[in-house]
C-alpha cells in the first residue's frame, strides 16, 4: 500500500484485505501496550486509514476468516429502526449486543444466568426485556430520533415526541444538494453518552457525491481490529450501497479512519492464525430490489456471491 501525500492508495494488484492484515501485523508487533476500560489490555496505535473500492458490486468482506454478513445486515437494519432493545435482535438469533445487558443483569442481581437463559427470558417476557434488554440511546436512536427540544416557557424546555431523523435529512440533502459539504450524521450525542450501554465506536459518517458516485468516510473513534472491524467495514459499505440506491447513485469508495485502533492481548491465537492466512477472492454484493425508503429494506433484499472465506476464528469479546 503506497502513501501519496499522506493518502493511503491500494495498488490495483493488491488484494483489498492486505491493508487490513498489514495494519494488524504492525499493531501486534509495534503497538503501544495499554490498560483499557475492560481490564484485558491492548496493543494500539492512534490514527489509521484504509480505502475500499465499492464499484462493480465490490464489498469489503474479509476472506481470511468468515464474516457472518447476514448478522451484520440484521444489525444495520435494526439501527435504522431506531430500536434500542435487544429483543428483536435475539429473536433473529443475533447475539452481538447481548453481552452488555447480560453483564449488567449479573452485576445488579447477582444471578449467574448464562446467555441462552437470559436471551430466552428476553424473548418470552416482554416486561423483563423492557427492564433488562434496553441498551440506552445507542446508535439507531441517535441516527433516526436525535432528541429535539422546544421552549415551554419560564426557561423550561419540552422534549418533542419525534426527534431529528438524521438519515432522512441526509438522503434528502444528497438528492437535492449533492455538492454540499454537510452530508454528515453522527451518533455522538454528548448529553446522552452516560445513558448508553456502549458509546458509539463507529461514530461519524460523511458522504461525498462526484461523477454520479457516492463515497463515504467513516470515522471510528475506537476499533477492535481483531473482532469488530470485520462487521464495521461491511456494515458501512452496506449503508453506502443502500443510500446510493435510494439516491440513484452508484457506489464509489469507502474511506475508513480509525482513532484508537487496537488488538486485545487475549487475542493472540486469532491474530497469529489470521496473519498466517492469505486473502483471496472478490465477493460481490447485490441488492435485489429497491424499496421506496431506506427504512424498508428486508434481509431478503440482499445477496452476497462468490464469497468463499477461510474458516471462522473465534475469540472472546471484551465487555
Amino acid at each position: 500500500m503506497a502513501n501519496i501525500f499522506g493518502v493511503n492508495v491500494v495498488s490495483p494488484s493488491q488484494h483489498y484485505e492486505q491493508q487490513y492484515l498489514d495494519l494488524m501485523q504492525h499493531i501486534w508487533m509495534n503497538g503501544d501496550e495499554r490498560v483499557d476500560r475492560t481490564g484485558v489490555g491492548t496493543r494500539a496505535v492512534f490514527g489509521a486509514t484504509m480505502r475500499f473500492d465499492l464499484a462493480e458490486e465490490a464489498i469489503p468482506l474479509l476472506t481470511t476468516k468468515r464474516v457472518f454478513w447476514k448478522t451484520a445486515t440484521r444489525e444495520m437494519l435494526w439501527f435504522l429502526t431506531g430500536d434500542t432493545n435487544i429483543r428483536s435482535l435475539v429473536e433473529q438469533k443475533v447475539h452481538i449486543w447481548t453481552d452488555w445487558p447480560l453483564d449488567k443483569y449479573r452485576k445488579e442481581t447477582g444471578q449467574k444466568i448464562n446467555r441462552d437463559e437470559f436471551e430466552q427470558r428476553i424473548i418470552e417476557d416482554k416486561a423483563f426485556a423492557e427492564q433488562w434488554g434496553d441498551l440506552g440511546p445507542v446508535y439507531g436512536k441517535q441516527w433516526v430520533d436525535w432528541p429535539r427540544y422546544t421552549p415551554a416557557g419560564e426557561g423550561l424546555y419540552r422534549r418533542e415526541k419525534n426527534g431529528i431523523n438524521q438519515i432522512k435529512l441526509l438522503i434528502n440533502g444528497l438528492k437535492n444538494n449533492p455538492g454540499s459539504r454537510r452530508h454528515i450524521f453522527t451518533g455522538w450525542n454528548v448529553a446522552e453518552l452516560d445513558q448508553m450501554a456502549l458509546p458509539p465506536c463507529h461514530k461519524t459518517y460523511q458522504f461525498y457525491v462526484s461523477d454520479g458516485k457516492l463515497s463515504a468516510i467513516l470515522y471510528q473513534r475506537s476499533c477492535d481490529l481483531g473482532l469488530g472491524f470485520a462487521f464495521n467495514i461491511y456494515s458501512a459499505a452496506l449503508l453506502v450501497r443502500m443510500i446510493a440506491q435510494q439516491c440513484n447513485l452508484d457506489a464509489g469508495e469507502l474511506v475508513w479512519n480509525g482513532g484508537d485502533v487496537h488488538l486485545y492481548l487475549n487475542h493472540t491465537e486469532l491474530v497469529e492464525e489470521q496473519l498466517s492466512r492469505k486473502p483471496s477472492g472478490a465477493p460481490k454484493f447485490k441488492i435485489l430490489q429497491k424499496p421506496d425508503s431506506i427504512f424498508n429494506y428486508q434481509i431478503t433484499d440482499f445477496a452476497v456471491e462468490n464469497y468463499a472465506p477461510q474458516p471462522h476464528i473465534s475469540a472472546p469479546v471484551a465487555v
